[in-house]
């Protein structure tokens, strides 16, 4: 069930409705938004509820003897142990047969051709997503920074939460579990807000992100040496607006919805290409992973301690993981030691010193930009000759566009929504939530008029592969 679907507009008022009744009984409340979590779950494949169950009851037996257990060895045992079990099934299913095809390639290089077994498993659907948090909940009890959490619903609605379950944001065991703790807070003004954040993001799915999608992305990176250089330069651009959009039209929704229900989830994307450098970007950019990263592997490594080569491997450690993290393609991998290598660079070349006049804030937030645009094309091509005819078809240096005149519309809406002052974007908000509740159930209504119109299909969301 995508967000974007019209059986996601069924679904979530039809949440709204049954929990409004049962609002004021703990029990009941949980309870039920912990099936509603699971009912939108398989509505993708009801085989893989399992799975989550599975790694739920196994890191909440974990979470029980974390508590109670005092000796370190045995304590490190239970981490351990949580973490080989999640990080095993993620590795079955999102990377073994990456590397077992990697394993023969090797070997063929050697003059012998094995074959490796592959196993044909579907990748479950919001499964690095889900797994990190069970992760984060297992390390920061270990490292006792929270305690465990006795109540299995709860947790287990902590681990399913149906708005950021497929695709996050990610949230700390440490930030959610406290508010199932008490009555959420839901009034007028905040129901209204959330209701406003996603639409907010299903515009940005719908009517941004699936346009440049339909008008240009998806026939260029399937045949690059059809378009002029421009068109591919043009698409890099849309591209770059097109995964913004949709990850955080994504998050959106996921904020708003569970604004709805009473409940605050962190926020995941602050305009990243406003960012003056990479590691800004990286502030700024799905913050719920970056932050992970930092905390749970960077920091780890070693963080910033040690010499400029440790700190440098530190790094690239992180990023090459966070790039695997995103898929199990070399793409994704080339991805991220590219990120790692600008971040080490950065670091070592940077000028802490330099003058921040509007003028060199403006240069500096252009070559970021395009330094991360650069980025984007290893992580979109489809293979090794897909990313070759792009470059090749970019070093012509030819002119002339094939596009409709609608994806420069949307591409430039995107780049000024983007750019937009965040003041300005505000006062937007604040009008129209003081509009008349008519005029408002009426724009609301024609969003969804719209977003069915252009939505018939429902493309996934793009960090849902991941």
């Amino acid at each position: 069930m995508n967000f974007n679907s019209a059986a996601f507009f069924v679904f979530l008022p039809a949440v709204l409705v049954v929990y409004s009744l049962v609002f004021r009984r703990e029990h009941l409340r949980d309870t039920m938004l912990l099936a509603s979590s699971y009912v939108f779950y398989m509505s993708w494949n009801w085989k893989y509820a399992g799975l989550i169950a599975f790694s739920t009851i196994i890191d909440y037996l974990i979470g029980i003897r974390l508590e109670r257990e005092e000796r370190h060895r045995h304590r490190k045992l239970l981490l351990v142990a949580s973490l080989t079990v999640n990080l095993g099934l993620l590795a079955v299913f999102k990377y073994y047969n990456f590397f077992m095809n990697l394993g023969e390639d090797a070997l063929s290089l050697f003059g012998s051709e094995v074959s490796i077994p592959h196993h044909r498993l579907l990748l479950p659907v919001g499964i690095s997503f889900y797994t990190f948090q069970t992760l984060s909940y297992t390390i920061d009890l270990y490292k006792r920074e929270i305690r465990h959490e006795r109540n299995l619903i709860k947790f287990a609605l902590y681990v399913s939460f149906f708005p950021q379950l497929v695709a996050g944001p990610i949230v700390r065991a440490s930030h959610f579990l406290p508010q199932l703790q008490r009555t959420p807070t839901v009034h007028d003004q905040r129901f209204s807000g959330g209701l406003y954040r996603v639409f907010k993001g299903l515009f940005k799915k719908i009517i941004l992100a699936d346009m440049l999608a339909l008008l240009a992305v998806d026939a260029v990176f399937e045949s690059p040496s059809a378009f002029s250089s421009l068109d591919l330069l043009l698409v890099l651009y849309a591209y770059s607006f097109q995964i913004y959009n949709d990850f955080s039209g994504y998050s959106d929704i996921a904020i708003g919805a569970a604004m709805m229900l009473g409940f605050d989830i962190p926020e995941n994307f602050d305009r990243p290409y406003l960012a003056q450098n990479v590691r800004e970007f990286w502030r700024r950019w799905h913050i719920s992973l970056s932050t992970w990263l930092r905390d749970y592997l960077y920091i780890p490594l070693g963080g910033s301690r040690g010499g400029k080569g440790r700190v440098a491997f530190n790094l690239m450690t992180t990023m090459v993981l966070g790039g695997l993290w995103h898929g199990a393609a070399l793409n994704f991998v080339l991805w991220g030691f590219y990120h790692g290598l600008l971040l080490g660079l950065e670091r070592t070349f940077g000028r802490k010193d330099e003058a921040s006049s509007m003028l060199m804030i403006v240069r500096r937030r252009i070559v970021c930009f395009h330094l991360v645009l650069f980025g984007w094309l290893l992580f979109r091509v489809t293979s090794w000759q897909n990313a070759v005819e792009y470059l090749e078809g970019l070093a012509r240096f030819d002119a002339g566009t094939q596009f409709h005149p609608y994806f420069f519309v949307i591409l430039v809406l995107a780049f000024v929504l983007h750019i937009s002052s965040q003041n300005l974007l505000a006062r937007v908000r604040h009008v129209f939530l003081h509009l008349p509740i008519p005029l408002r159930s009426a724009a609301y209504l024609t969003g969804i008029l719209v977003f069915c119109a252009f939505s018939l299909d429902a493309p996934s969301f793009i960090y849902f592969q991941f």
